[in-house]
């Protein structure tokens, strides 16, 4: 299971193939936004995918490689996230987390948590049989 700390760069690699979205458990976003809202997704894609200079206050083109018409796929991407429950924003609560190096995270759960949550040990057994077949 990973945890991602960036949704740009956690969703080019979801569209990209090299991670699975079910293989993610939970993307800790430092947006603000709903990838439902028109308003809000036009914002993103447009800071994200190159709208903006690299560097600007707003945001870095991590999506600048991504066609323009593949936009959909990427904001299915977001929706589909935020649907399942694995897009958490820390800025809608007042927080403002800092860009960390790495935007992936392995997790390991221990027996404890695996044992008293069953949607904890269905994942962690979908994962371990995953993780066998590579």
């Amino acid at each position: 299971m990973l945890v991602g700390s960036s949704l740009s760069r956690c969703v080019r690699d979801i569209y990209e193939g090299t991670v699975d979205i079910y293989d993610v458990l939970v993307i800790v976003a430092r947006t603000d936004f709903d990838p439902e809202n028109d308003n809000h997704w036009k914002s993103i894609w447009q800071g994200y995918a190159g709208g903006n200079k690299l560097g600007s206050m707003s945001s870095a083109p991590e999506w600048h490689t991504i066609p323009k018409e593949d936009e959909l796929k990427v904001r299915d991407i977001c929706v589909e996230l935020k649907t399942l429950g694995k897009l958490h924003q820390p800025r809608q609560y007042g927080a403002h987390p800092q860009r960390l190096t790495h935007h992936w995270y392995d997790v390991i759960l221990t027996e404890d948590v695996v044992d008293s949550n069953p949607a904890a040990k269905r994942a962690w057994e979908n994962y371990k049989t995953i993780a066998g077949l590579s």
